[in-house]
């Protein structure tokens, strides 16, 4: 069985898909979804979204905040942030990654800020070419 799966971003639509399951980077671990699951609405964290297509195929996409709802065979999923791995570069993300780590706090936002944007490129870089 399938559902459909769509992943929005202020910017554009990025996957509009009936697939066979989800695995969602929620805020507080991964969470699984397949058909026919109880609605459910939760908050996003940073990471990899898995799509199992339909005939054995995945696809990977790099989600960063925004919040998911499945409802009626329909996951829909609005994030701040989201590419597909194939447009993610390993080499832009490690970069990504050292700029962030260069960056010296000065309070706790700015703290907090790096550890997000250092969070955001490993999850760049896990993902980058799958």
């Amino acid at each position: 069985m399938s559902f459909q799966c769509t992943l929005v971003t202020p910017e554009q639509q990025v996957l509009d898909e009936t697939v066979q399951q989800a695995i969602v980077p929620a805020h507080d671990g991964l969470i699984g979804i397949l058909t026919g699951r109880a609605p459910l609405l939760i908050k996003l964290g940073t990471g990899e979204l898995r799509i199992d297509l339909p005939g054995g195929q995945r696809r990977y996409f790099f989600v960063d905040g925004g919040v998911a709802q499945m409802k009626d065979n329909k996951l829909t999923i609005l994030s701040t942030d989201a590419a597909p791995s194939a447009a993610i570069s390993a080499e832009t993300a490690r970069a990504e990654y050292a700029e962030a780590e260069a960056r010296r706090p000065t309070d706790a936002k700015t703290a907090k800020d790096r550890e997000h944007q250092m969070a955001r490129a490993r999850a760049k870089r896990a993902i980058a070419g799958k």
